[in-house]
């Protein structure tokens, strides 16, 4: 039967999956430590642990995004949900890193099947008019979930071990599956065709420029076997990536990227300036995370809590700025952001050393939580408002495809510079000085904690400069016409893909 929309629910039930997925991609930083000595690995296989998921995440969205196009959003929804749920379950009882990180590879495949619906049915459903307060809800949950990962996570890791950061998504992923399948509404679907070959370039590409990167302070960037070396890993990743964009653009059948999004010039800028904002945002984690642990001998809750001031201030600003989105020119909100999260990170690179107060850390904090709230939901918002509703599968699967590259790059480039930062830094040979299970795994010698906070607050100056890239991209946006905004005197609905007269389409529940 039809009936009329009511958005609001539909959109509160997929908030809750997607929160779930997105902690995920944070929630393993403070468990590190925890996981290494559990499992008896190092850094480089525990960053591992992260850097799967992310690549399983950020691989498959450009083609799960048509997917929901296809079959309707709300059955991938639920079927990625399904998916995450049972593969965070394995997360928990994996006994040894590759198991945990097979796991992981998994549970990112649910996210990236989960992750595209929430944008296409935020697009679908919500007339122009009040489409700038649901994506600044969308937004306001992408930052928020960032920050509340680690303090989850901290807290889990100490009250009931690492497998308990896993096995807390069972009961989530229930009710979110419970709530989803009550209120998504089931909306009409549009036939594509699948771009086989364009899955495969973009999956072997980013595979091998990941590994390449992460893996050449492993091998000190020479041979890994045979003629393979990191950097022939590299130049073939960058290959067949470019070999991907050319034929999604000689393609004459329906390409999984469908270049043409990108004559949208807010929507080009807006997708180059979130993978800024994923790579610092998930890079930034792991050197303060390590500090607080190794250098300080903070327990996981203790330095979980260490970023709350991020949680709660974002938490209560979000929403004020969600609600302006419809009114004011997103790029200032987004400008201010970007610009502020840089100088959180530098702030931050000043302050860490082993002697600095422990609660002058909670300013940067701070400043990081003002930051989150004026990122996301404007560049989400801004990127995305002008599609119209036929490209909402399309334009969602690449907007999240590059945040979660960004993402992937961040992961990967921050191992590699913390390995180098220690090798530099630390006494006696670098991080050799300390055995493996030492670095990482609990309170350092005192000799050793200075060389280690330095190589730390190195390791943030890399974050803090892609932000800057960011703010550089975010000020070139395009200011969007008023009748998207939805203006005094703009017709509702008058955007791209909106509803006639602003009007609730009628669909099936059920």
């Amino acid at each position: 039967m039809t009936t009329s929309l009511k958005p609001w629910p539909a959109l509160w039930s997929l908030v809750i999956g997607f929160f779930m997925i997105l902690i995920d991609t944070t929630i393993v930083s403070v468990a590190n430590p925890s996981i290494m000595r559990g499992l008896d690995t190092d850094i480089n296989s525990v960053i591992w642990v992260t850097s799967a998921y992310l690549l399983a995440y950020a691989v498959p969205l450009l083609i799960t995004g048509r997917l929901g196009d296809r079959f309707g959003p709300k059955n991938l929804y639920l079927t990625g949900l399904v998916v995450f749920t049972l593969a965070s379950v394995w997360c928990g009882f994996a006994g040894s890193v590759g198991a945990l990180i097979a796991a992981r590879v998994l549970q990112g495949l649910g996210a990236a099947i989960m992750t595209p619906q929430t944008m296409a049915v935020i697009t679908r459903i919500f007339p122009p008019d009040r489409r700038g307060a649901a994506m600044g809800l969308w937004g306001s949950v992408a930052g928020l979930a960032t920050l509340v990962g680690p303090i989850l996570g901290g807290v889990l890791v100490d009250g009931l071990g690492w497998e308990w950061i896993f096995f807390i998504n069972l009961p989530v992923g229930i009710v979110g599956f419970i709530l989803a399948a009550r209120f998504v509404p089931r909306l009409p679907t549009n036939s594509h065709k699948f771009d086989i070959l364009g899955v495969v370039l973009s999956a072997v590409g980013m595979f091998l420029l990941v590994f390449g990167i992460q893996e050449g302070e492993t091998y000190d960037w020479g041979v890994i076997a045979g003629p393979i070396s990191v950097w022939s890993l590299i130049i073939a990743g960058v290959v067949v990536l470019v070999g991907f964009v050319v034929w999604q653009r000689v393609n004459r059948g329906e390409p999984l990227l469908p270049l043409g999004l990108f004559r949208e010039r807010n929507f080009s800028l807006g997708n180059a300036a979130i993978s800024t904002i994923g790579f610092a945002v998930t890079s930034m984690s792991l050197p303060l995370v390590f500090f607080y642990q190794t250098a300080r001998g903070l327990t996981p809750t203790q330095s979980a809590l260490m970023l709350a001031p991020m949680a709660v201030i974002s938490a209560v600003l979000a929403p004020f700025a969600g609600r302006l989105l419809d009114r004011v020119n997103p790029r200032n909100f987004a400008v201010l952001g970007t610009l502020l999260l840089a100088s959180a990170l530098v702030w931050y690179s000043l302050l860490l050393s082993p002697d600095t107060a422990i609660g002058w850390f909670l300013l940067p904090s701070a400043l990081l939580g003002v930051a989150n709230a004026f990122v996301w939901g404007p560049i989400s918002n801004a990127t995305t408002r002008a599609l119209p509703p036929q490209q909402a599968g399309a334009g969602s699967g690449v907007f999240n495809t590059t945040r979660q590259v960004g993402a992937v790059l961040g992961s990967a480039s921050i191992a590699v510079l913390i390995e180098a930062r220690l090798a530099a830094e630390m006494p006696a040979g670098g991080a050799g000085a300390a055995p493996a299970g030492e670095i990482g795994g609990g309170l350092l010698p005192e000799a050793l904690r200075a060389g280690f906070s330095t190589a730390m607050a190195q390791s943030l100056l890399l974050p803090a400069a892609v932000a800057v890239v960011g703010a550089i991209i975010v000020a070139c946006f395009a200011r969007p016409k008023a009748a998207v905004w939805g203006a005094p005197g703009a017709a509702p609905g008058a955007a791209s893909g909106g509803a006639p007269g602003g009007a609730e389409p009628a669909v099936s529940r059920q």
